[in-house]
């Protein structure tokens, strides 16, 4: 292991002193704070005008809803309950776009339910869910803690809407935060991509050049592949908190000077008053828990890092020359593409048997786990996640020993085409 550490230590240096890393370590982030800006400004123009009923029949909200009104929706409350079928075809309550359902329950698993006439646009669905979430933290605070609402807020949870069509209610939309763990999961394969390829060419350039010969004459080959990967790593680590540093910095810039809690009474003045504050803007700065969101990533990131990185690796290692391993790469990044897919798939069909697969296959697991984390799991249904990155990590464990021995066999071939059954006849060897 002491080898493999002193080769880890030589591939991060020399990844970190080049000029690539410093450049993708400036401009990457660059790009995620101007394109983030740009959704902060153009997004939320969708208008509509709602009128929404409230049925509360516990009249937990006091029929008050928001301090100032807000041009784009006018509340009324009922203190009953409404059936669905009654809604959607009682005259008395056509003239409402919508029917939000408040129970007792909703105090306690933050869980609630809308149902439309036509389907709302993004910035009517999260100004919606704002407002009711709003007014609940109002309550929660007033009469189970002593802190004032600005300190609940910080340690609350959010409260998830579910968007359901009166007319068809079984057709849900998918919430917003879904497509935060989409980015998420995407950002992990990014990062997976880019330092897989540095493994590839690494391990390609080491075997052109003859200078593998030498480093297996003093260690052996297991402990250079996994020193390099462990190298390799580290470096998309720190990469990766220099671009979450960055951002950070950025976003609290853009919080504290120009997209202000517009939601927040003390903050409307006659100058932001008419101000839209959209969807993304209170999705990043109000809704992602980033302290849970950063650890699983941290985590799904690191251990689908070794279990991709163990393929690439292999994939240097049994070429024969640089270009010849172009061909097998394609499959690599398929797998790849694959993956980001079925983190859409899962967003659209959360409850599929189909997301569920692709929530524990070890191809696809770290996407789909972001997407699920980010929309939230159900009740009970938390230990999943840990099954998942239980399953990851023995596979990565598989796929690095198939890869040591890939590794073992194949980095001292030169000049040869890939073939499978040489690779099988690899595999048998000891």
């Amino acid at each position: 292991m002491r080898n493999s550490w002193i080769i880890a230590q030589r591939e991060l240096w020399e990844r970190i002193g080049s000029r690539s890393f410093l450049v993708m370590a400036l401009i990457g982030p660059l790009l995620v704070l101007s394109m983030t800006y740009l959704l902060f400004v153009l997004g939320g123009n969708e208008q509509q005008q709602w009128k929404v009923l409230i049925a509360d029949p516990k009249e937990i909200m006091d029929n008050k809803i928001m301090s100032n009104k807000d041009r784009a929706v006018e509340y009324s409350f009922i203190a009953k309950y409404v059936e669905i079928e009654e809604f959607a075809n009682d005259p008395q309550y056509k003239s409402f776009d919508a029917l939000i359902e408040v129970n007792e329950k909703v105090l306690t698993n933050k869980v609630g339910f809308v149902f439309y006439r036509e389907k709302p646009s993004m910035n009517m669905s999260i100004n919606l869910r704002y407002h009711v979430e709003r007014r609940l933290e109002e309550i929660l605070a007033e009469e189970f803690t002593d802190l004032s609402q600005a300190d609940f807020r910080k340690i609350k949870q959010p409260l998830t809407l579910n968007f359901h069509n009166v007319y068809d209610p079984t057709d849900s939309a998918s919430d917003l935060g879904g497509w935060v763990g989409l980015f998420f999961g995407a950002v992990i394969f990014v990062f997976i991509f880019l330092f897989g390829m540095t493994i590839l060419r690494s391990v390609s350039r080491e075997k052109s050049n003859r200078i593998v010969e030498l480093l297996v004459s003093t260690v052996h080959p297991r402990t250079l592949m996994l020193g390099k990967i462990i190298g390799i790593g580290l470096a998309a680590f720190l990469q990766f908190l220099l671009w979450l540093t960055v951002i950070a910095i950025g976003l609290y810039f853009m919080r504290e000077t120009i997209f202000v809690d517009l939601y927040d009474a003390s903050n409307i003045t006659a100058a932001n008053a008419s101000q839209d504050y959209n969807e993304f803007v209170e999705l990043v700065f109000s809704r992602i828990q980033y302290t849970n969101m950063l650890l699983y990533f941290f985590l799904f990131f690191t251990v689908g890092y070794l279990f991709y990185g163990a393929f690439f690796a292999a994939l240097g290692a049994v070429t024969g020359s640089e270009s010849d391993g172009q061909q097998f790469l394609l499959p690599l990044i398929a797998l790849l593409l694959f993956a980001l897919y079925a983190g859409y798939y899962a967003l659209n069909n959360p409850d599929s048997s189909l997301t569920t697969f692709y929530h524990y296959f070890p191809f696809t697991s770290p996407v789909v786990v972001m997407v699920k984390l980010a929309t939230g799991y159900g009740e009970g249904q938390g230990y999943t996640l840990y099954i998942s990155l239980i399953i990851l990590l023995l596979s990565a464990f598989v796929v690095l020993a198939i890869a040591g021995r890939l590794y073992k066999n194949g980095l001292l071939q030169f000049g040869h085409a890939v073939r499978l059954r040489q690779i099988i006849q690899w595999l048998k060897m000891k």
